[in-house]
């Protein structure tokens, strides 16, 4: 599950290099806020028409200074998903009263409820130590030989992705496969293939699932805002695919960049690790965690089957894990909270600006009806890979995701989900940077791994992810 910080990656870097951190002083942040602050609104009135209400002319003020505090990071970027709310119930109370509350409601939106179960999940598995047992119980089964682990490696992480955090996820992967390259060396190409691999593979997984991504989630929450429901298991014919290929793709990358010579390995260090389990759960704990997991995954799948809402299947994990025990409220007090934050500003913004009409009155300047539908799918997959390199991609998807819902609405030959979804999908392949996304900073962390050997996977990914997206949602959603 993508957990997206950049602010984080940053302090992990920052440990490491100082020069790439460019942790900024409260002095210069606080000089960003107010430049940001200054050029939205000069923006805002250079852009503005002069039919503009005073709805929109708040709107378009809020969404700039957003965008320029997401670039600049001059507040952490859960902040301003709280700075958005706050923003939008003060000046909308006195122009539309009756539909203010809908900004707060964000807070309880169905996607909001979807990610906390899966973070009470992702807690649970942390705690009770099932993702490093699942690791030891599946590597060596792999074999010995090396490029088999490291694809056994990345497919693992891959999949953990879908169900927790993807900074946690590297984090333990990491730390597990530490014997190996140390032991290797850094300059060693399996040592580099490891290291490279794994950050990106938890980066592609995420788009597995709903709860693997928030920009999957500001997708599904604006596409259910136009009536659109995605069920979890929809999202997962979409996702997993897609994120599967990409990396096989990258696996064979690897293999062919880093020309890997060795051709087994010794995994006894696996068994010899001890699952760090924490000291008062139980095996008993430990089943009951197995089930609900299994339990709560079931119901998310065939959620358009029984007609359960997948928000409602989220009590299991909560009321579960809470009730026997396996979460108390020091493990409540480790949830990625700023993340909700996050996607609920991320709604509450998407909203103001789909209402207020602002992405129809930018359209107006554009004949939509003579682009090329796959040319224009292509263009927002690739901006949104660009962009999220840039800032946060749950940003990125924030800002882009109303606009390509008011461009499919005048296609009406074409689905209204295609570029919604391509645009969460390529989110993921923003990986260019080692402050890029959590996992890179991570493995960046090691003190192993240069800059430049990010921008491997950065190019590749951030080209052949946005082809490979585009092509595969527009053939699901052409059936």
């Amino acid at each position: 599950m993508y957990q997206d910080s950049r602010r984080y990656s940053k302090k992990i870097v920052g440990k490491i290099n100082e020069t790439i951190s460019k942790q900024l002083n409260w002095q210069s942040r606080s000089l960003q806020f107010v430049l940001s602050f200054l050029v939205a609104l000069g923006l805002s009135y250079l852009i503005k028409d002069s039919s503009f209400t005073e709805g929109q002319t708040s709107v378009l003020f809020i969404l700039l200074f957003a965008i320029a505090l997401w670039v600049t990071e001059a507040i952490p970027p859960f902040a301003v998903g709280i700075l958005i709310i706050g923003y939008l119930v003060f000046t909308m109370s006195n122009l539309e009263s009756e539909n203010v509350k809908q900004y707060v409601q964000t807070w309880s939106d169905s996607v909001i409820w979807l990610f906390l179960g899966g973070f009470f999940i992702a807690e649970s598995m942390k705690k009770t130590a099932l993702d490093q047992s699942l690791l030891k119980i599946i590597v060596p089964k792999l074999g010995e030989q090396s490029k088999n682990i490291l694809l056994g490696l990345m497919l693992i992480t891959a999949f953990l992705s879908m169900l927790m955090s993807n900074t946690a996820t590297t984090a333990m992967m990491i730390a597990s496969i530490a014997p190996i390259t140390l032991g290797l060396g850094k300059d060693a190409p399996l040592s580099k293939a490891l290291l490279i691999g794994i950050p990106t593979a938890a980066a592609i997984g995420g788009m597995g699932t709903i709860i693997g991504s928030a920009p999957n989630a500001i997708a599904v929450g604006a596409l259910d805002g136009i009536g659109i429901r995605i069920s979890f298991f929809e999202w997962m014919l979409i996702g997993v695919p897609v994120a599967l290929v990409l990396v096989f793709i990258f696996w064979v990358a690897l293999l062919k960049k880093y020309q890997i010579k060795r051709k087994s390995l010794d995994l006894s260090f696996l068994q010899n690790t001890k699952s760090k389990t924490s000291a008062d759960i139980s095996k008993t704990q430990i089943r009951i965690t197995v089930i609900i997991i299994l339990t709560s995954l079931v119901f998310w799948l065939t959620s358009q089957w029984t007609g359960i809402p997948v928000a409602a299947v989220s009590g299991i994990p909560i009321v579960g894990l809470t009730m026997f025990g396996i979460l108390d409220a020091d493990d409540m007090r480790k949830l990625p909270w700023d993340t909700l934050m996050l996607v609920a500003g991320g709604l509450a913004l998407g909203l103001a600006v789909q209402q207020q009409g602002l992405t129809d009155y930018f359209i107006s300047f554009i004949d939509v009806q003579s682009l090329n539908f796959y040319v224009l799918s292509f263009i927002f997959a690739l901006l949104s890979v660009i962009f999220s390199n840039i800032m946060s991609n749950t940003a990125t998807t924030t800002i882009m995701i109303p606009l390509a819902i008011s461009f499919a609405l005048l296609l009406p030959e074409q689905s209204p989900k295609t570029i919604p979804l391509i645009i969460a999908l390529s989110a993921s392949c923003a990986l260019l940077l080692p402050i890029s996304t959590p996992p890179n900073a991570i493995a960046y962390s090691t003190g192993q791994l240069e800059q430049s050997d990010f921008r491997f996977g950065g190019i590749l990914i951030g080209i052949l992810g946005p082809i490979l997206v585009c092509v595969w949602v527009i053939l699901l959603e052409s059936f």
